[in-house]
């Protein structure tokens, strides 16, 4: 905006004090808001596609506003006396948005399932970066729900206020959001559901790239001299191929089968994280509505089609012991 004669209000001239675009000319919000409107009125009208998807959005922040401000108050309430005293969050010191030291750039919230889990990391994390959520089970699928059910369903009410997200993400208390789930089915389909979740209600923070994936080792490979953690199934043979005899091999089926001096490891500076990325938000739509959608008989049909049996492989001449932690 080019403003003639400008009026600065102090001599360091360090901000404008002019309310004009000239002397004799219309004021500069006017002009501004003039200028918007026009063209953004061309563009909505040489692109309607963007225009029907801006109305779209605006007519669904409506219905949202109207279904969810009878049980808004209720919901605030709960989660402001639940945050006193929240025994779902362990809390760290620094905090992304609230903090100017360094530190808080480091901030993570690990979002685990259940207590064990949940009880192996808040023993070893980072007590000044490092908090711990858990939840109680398998959350809701919330696709093709309504904001109103994050106000209805206690876990997602206070998962919100912990993160602090409610009115978007400026005030987001954690730089990175850590899906920390078992590497078994129902752990898959937690994750699932919590991506469901984020994707649905606060997509800015997966678009902002604070949504990550924690990844735990599968396996443990190690001899009376070394132990290696093993990621996937070519590690494991890398592994076993490195210390050569007959190794002990455990699987590990669940976070909390990994003991807390263990789980250190994972989570300190060699911590594996998988961003989660979205391509187009049309992208995003397709792919919820055919993967957790009401659409079960063409799921089902899919993996009828692409079913495949994975089998260990074998290693001629060799015995390897394989034990499982319990």
């Amino acid at each position: 905006v080019r403003v003639q004669e400008p009026v600065f209000e102090s001599q360091t001239k360090t901000k404008l004090g002019s309310l004009n675009m000239a002397p004799d000319g219309p004021a500069v919000r006017t002009f501004i808001n003039d200028f918007v409107r026009r063209e953004l009125d061309n563009y909505l009208h040489k692109n309607p596609q963007a225009a029907e998807a801006l109305q779209k959005r605006i007519m669904q922040s409506e219905r949202e506003r109207k279904e969810i401000s009878g049980i808004k108050k209720l919901a605030n309430e709960r989660a402001k006396k639940a945050n006193l005293h929240n025994r779902k969050l362990r809390d760290c010191r620094f905090h992304f948005s609230e903090d100017k030291d360094p530190r808080a750039n480091d901030t993570m919230l690990f979002i685990t399932e259940g207590d064990s889990a949940s009880g192996s990391i808040t023993k070893v994390r980072n007590v000044e970066t490092q908090a711990v959520f858990s939840l109680k089970g398998k959350p809701l699928n919330v696709f093709g729900l309504t904001k109103r059910v994050v106000y209805e369903n206690e876990e997602f009410n206070l998962l919100q206020h912990a993160l602090n997200i409610e009115d978007g993400v400026d005030g987001l208390r954690y730089n990175q959001i850590v899906i920390a789930t078992d590497a078994d089915v129902d752990g898959m389909h937690i994750r699932l559901l919590l991506l469901t979740f984020f994707l649905q209600f606060f997509p800015e923070v997966v678009k902002n790239g604070h949504l990550y994936i924690l990844q735990t080792p599968l396996f443990r490979v190690r001899n009376k001299k070394e132990t290696i953690y093993c990621y996937d199934e070519e590690e494991k043979q890398k592994a076993m191929a490195k210390l050569g005899g007959k190794p002990e091999i455990t699987r590990f089926k669940g976070l909390g089968e990994i003991s807390p001096e263990e789980f250190a490891g994972f989570i300190g500076d060699d911590i594996r994280l998988e961003p989660v990325m979205i391509g187009t938000e049309k992208k995003v739509q397709e792919l919820l509505q055919y993967y957790m959608g009401k659409n079960s008989m063409q799921r089902q049909e899919f993996i009828i089609k692409n079913l495949r049996i994975e089998k260990d492989t074998i290693i001629e001449n060799a015995t390897v012991e394989e034990t499982t932690e319990s």
